[in-house]
């Protein structure tokens, strides 16, 4: 077995979100999110569980900072709860909230540990739902303002800034699907939706440049600011012509219509004619294209597999359903194909040179606490290694890959999907909360430490 090196000061890290770990979900001022009301509908939760405590890092913060700390994790990724902030989306500022994530924040720096703060994780205020959510524009500037006092209240103490993770999700799967929170089926706004998040993207972009931060550590670099896409591959299930169009068509929802807007500014014009088929139309004003291109300092991706798709008139957004993996899968039913992390990020490297980070990759598997108390995941590490080892491969081809930040943490609510999916490097007991390191987590450890695998 070849071992493989990562160029000096590559970011190794971690990644969760607020309302998959936090829970106090309605301690200390804060305001309900929409992932709140959607966990508390009946029906909506694979396992009928909710966020309610999740993994109760709202208290239990320190003890999850000593861990990455004894891990050697160089960055953290978590996202703020906008409603921890702002408890109705705007005006009214909840000091608890906010002396919550500048203690996490300062706890990280004392370790050594770079903060990577994501500002939207999907947890919109409820009270900005009740008003249109992200189908109405306002929410947009909402977010704008949102932005700005997290700049300014953190934002020298935060090297790397993300506006957004994955908009793709919160629009399709919010809005069209309905299976992640706000739960709706409004497809003709999928597309209004999609647009007023990257617009929103654009006008914090613009705080960010206004409140010109500097660096709290000197001679490092200023903090900067990017997003989060989720770019996977998409593959025809045949040569056939119609599944050849199918994946073109799939791929263009997923990553084309998120990465032209950002860096071309304007969005595929074969992606405009088919959903206009469906009479399905972005709301876009004059000059909106212009404030989503502003210019960004690197460029998160997310990837976990490939996708196979096969030309199905019924499906109602792309013509295209994806046909069954190929090869081994992980417990999600995800087809384990390292190759993702490389086509991912030269996808990105079609569209720009900005600096890069694979923000969030890991996977999900059946697990149990052995008699000796270890949780032997080998198949995550065999998963981890074989990823890791497509992001030197990138590397080693020109891609300019600073990052590789594992998801997850810890095992946590994923979603729709309850509390049945784990995908930690840290085994939590969702009864007594105890936090019990997998064989993973020390084999990341050693990663982490001799900067290769």
């Amino acid at each position: 077995m070849t071992s493989i090196h990562f160029p000096d000061g590559f970011l190794w890290g971690t990644a969760t979100a607020a309302y998959q770990i936090e829970g106090a979900w309605d301690e200390d001022g804060k305001g309900e999110s929409i992932w709140d009301r959607l966990c508390h509908t009946p029906g909506m939760i694979a396992d009928g569980s909710t966020g309610d405590v999740a993994c109760d890092h709202y208290h239990r913060w320190p003890e999850d900072v000593a861990s990455m700390a004894a891990m050697g994790v160089k960055a953290y990724r978590f996202s703020i709860a906008w409603p921890r902030i702002f408890p109705t989306g705007g005006v009214q500022v909840e000091p608890r909230g906010v002396d919550f994530y500048r203690r996490l924040i300062a706890a990280l720096r004392e370790q050594d540990i770079q903060p990577v703060v994501t500002l939207y994780h999907w947890d919109l205020p409820q009270a900005l739902q009740d008003r249109g959510g992200w189908i109405n524009r306002d929410t947009a500037l909402r977010f704008a303002e949102y932005a700005d006092f997290a700049f300014r209240t953190f934002g020298n103490d935060v090297p790397l800034w993300v506006t957004h993770n994955e908009p793709l999700i919160a629009a399709f799967f919010g809005y069209g699907n309905g299976t992640n929170a706000p739960g709706l089926r409004r497809s003709r706004d999928v597309l209004t939706v999609g647009h007023h998040l990257l617009l929103s993207h654009g006008l914090a972009v613009q705080a960010f440049r206004a409140a010109r931060l500097r660096s709290a550590t000197p001679g490092a670099p200023d903090p900067r600011i990017g997003i989060v896409l989720m770019i996977w591959p998409h593959h025809p299930a045949s040569r056939h012509p119609r599944d050849v169009a199918a994946a073109q068509r799939s791929d263009g929802a997923m990553n084309r219509l998120f990465l032209e807007p950002l860096f071309h500014g304007r969005y595929p014009d074969d992606m405009l004619r088919h959903f206009r088929r469906r009479l399905m139309v972005p709301r876009v004003a004059p000059g909106d294209m212009e404030i989503i291109a502003a210019p960004i300092d690197f460029l998160g991706v997310n990837t976990y597999t490939r996708l196979i798709q096969r030309a199905d008139p019924r499906d109602l957004f792309v013509g295209a359903r994806q046909v069954d993996p190929r090869g081994p899968t992980t417990a999600m039913g995800w087809e384990i194909y390292p190759s993702c992390i490389y086509e991912a990020l030269m996808k990105a490297r079609a569209y720009t040179d900005l600096p890069l980070y694979i923000t969030e990759s890991g996977a999900a598997f059946e697990e149990r606490i052995d008699p000796d108390g270890g949780i032997a995941d080998a198949d995550r590490i065999a998963y981890l290694r074989d990823h890791i080892a497509q992001c030197r491969r990138a590397i080693q081809d020109g891609v300019d890959l600073r990052g590789y930040f594992v998801w997850s943490l810890l095992d946590n609510f994923e979603w729709n999907h309850g509390f049945s999916q784990r995908f930690g490097l840290i085994f939590t007991d969702y009864g007594t909360l105890k936090r019990t390191w997998k064989r993973s987590a020390y084999w990341y450890r050693d990663v982490i430490a001799e900067n290769g695998v």
